[in-house]
C-alpha cells in the first residue's frame, strides 16, 4: 500500500495518472471526496468489485454507489428523465448520491441485484478526473459497521494494505457522508439525510 499526497486545488496529472492506472490493471485505491473518503474500482471489472467487498468487509447484499466524471457519463450507466436531468443540474457536483435505475451494463454486484444504482458527482475535482474514462465505486473508505474515517490516518488503520494505493488530500471538505436521494419517484425522497441536506431542501422549494 502507497499513500500518494495530493493537492485537490493543484492537481498534479501524474499522480491522477498512476491511480487510474492502478485501477484499470484491476486493484483498488482509496481517494479523497467532498464528503468522505471512499474506496475505488473500474466498476467494469467484477473481480475488483469483489475486492471492494472484501476490503469493507461487506456484505454483497449491500450496494456500492458509483462516480462519474459529469452530468453526461451518467446517461451511459442509468435512465434519466427530464425531471431528473433538471434537478441534478442543479445539486450536481455536490454531496448527492441520486438513486436511479440503472441500465445492463452496471454489474449487479454493484446494484446487489436490484434495478437501481446510486449515483455521485462529487464537489471534488479529484473525484472527476479519476472517473473520467470510466466510472469508479464510491463507497466509504472504511470497514463495515465501524467509523468512517475522516483522516487517512484513520482510513490506514482499517483498511492496511487491502487497497493499493491511497490519495492523501488532508481532511474531506463536509466529513459527514452524502444526503442520499431517490430519483426513481417524484417527488424525490430522501433514502438518508447528509451533508447538503438543507441546500437540497431549499433547491427543490425553487425547482
Amino acid at each position: 500500500m502507497k499513500i500518494i499526497k495530493i493537492n485537490k486545488d493543484i492537481l498534479k496529472s501524474d499522480k491522477i495518472e498512476v491511480a487510474r492506472t492502478v485501477m484499470k490493471e484491476g486493484s483498488i485505491i482509496v481517494y479523497p471526496t467532498d464528503t468522505v473518503y471512499g474506496i475505488g474500482a473500474n466498476i467494469f471489472d467484477e473481480e475488483a468489485i469483489l475486492k471492494v467487498f472484501s476490503a469493507k468487509k461487506r456484505s454483497k447484499n449491500k450496494p456500492l454507489s458509483i462516480c462519474v466524471s459529469k452530468i453526461q457519463d451518467i446517461n451511459n450507466i442509468a435512465y434519466m428523465d427530464l425531471k431528473t436531468s433538471k434537478i441534478a443540474d442543479k445539486i450536481l457536483p455536490g454531496p448527492y448520491t441520486l438513486i436511479l435505475k440503472k441500465k445492463n451494463n452496471v454489474s449487479s454486484f454493484l446494484s446487489a441485484d436490484s434495478d437501481k444504482i446510486g449515483v455521485r458527482i462529487p464537489d471534488n475535482e479529484i473525484c472527476r478526473e479519476l472517473s473520467r474514462d470510466f466510472p469508479i465505486t464510491s463507497t466509504s473508505a472504511n470497514i463495515s459497521g465501524q467509523n468512517i474515517p475522516e483522516s487517512v490516518e484513520e482510513v490506514v488503520k482499517q483498511l492496511g494494505s487491502t487497497v493499493e494505493i491511497i490519495l492523501d488530500a488532508g481532511i474531506c471538505k463536509h466529513g459527514i457522508p452524502s444526503t442520499v436521494i431517490d430519483m426513481t419517484i417524484y417527488p424525490p425522497e430522501i433514502i438518508r439525510k447528509g451533508a447538503g441536506y438543507e441546500l437540497f431542501l431549499e433547491t427543490m422549494a425553487f425547482k
